[in-house]
């Protein structure tokens, strides 16, 4: 399976860098393959970021024009009208991030990289040390988060409050309130 897809990659970036030796086409092929997961990650966070932009706008407009007792079923189809949006979108941006890797990834790796480059960067990817690092990227991401807004929470909620209300004076309206810190 592997192979096909290699040699599918192959097939994929002739076009783009013809001049390129079969072994270093192949090299590339393999970084790219190695490097999918991330590729379609990349994918995974341009399909929802509108998605995301989408729910923090519904959020305040949920509490100000939706009756209270209306406001979770109201919740609950947004919710389920953006989980669609997700699950229709993410395959399309991902089967394409990955289509267009061999010609625009793949071309800069076959630039600016030499064979023995190649071969270095896949035995970095491929290596047990790397695959470890990566395995933790989750957890780290989640612990300097949490640390994060913990110690810039005070500081930027106030100065999003003072950008509130610089842009809703110059707008001449009243700035949103301000929901009781947790």
């Amino acid at each position: 399976m592997k192979k096909l897809i290699v040699v599918a990659m192959l097939a994929a970036t002739g076009a783009a860098y013809a001049q390129s030796s079969p072994a270093k086409k192949e090299l590339v092929a393999k970084v790219l393959l190695l490097q999918q997961p991330a590729i379609e990650l990349v994918a995974r966070a341009m399909a929802e970021q509108p998605a995301q932009v989408l729910m923090q706008r519904a959020g305040p407009l949920l509490q100000q024009r939706i009756p209270p007792d209306k406001r979770q079923a109201v919740a609950r189809d947004i919710q389920a009208d953006l989980k669609k949006y997700v699950d229709e979108a993410v395959p399309v941006v991902r089967d394409r991030a990955v289509a267009l890797a061999p010609s625009t990834i793949g071309v800069l790796l076959d630039e600016r990289f030499t064979e023995d480059e190649l071969k270095q960067l896949i035995a970095i990817i491929e290596s047990p040390v790397n695959r470890k690092f990566q395995a933790l990227g989750p957890e780290m991401q989640k612990d300097l988060t949490e640390k994060l807004v913990a110690e810039t929470k005070p500081v930027i909620e106030a100065k999003v409050r003072a950008l509130d209300k610089a842009v809703a004076g110059r707008l001449g309206i009243q700035p949103p309130a301000v929901p009781a810190s947790k």
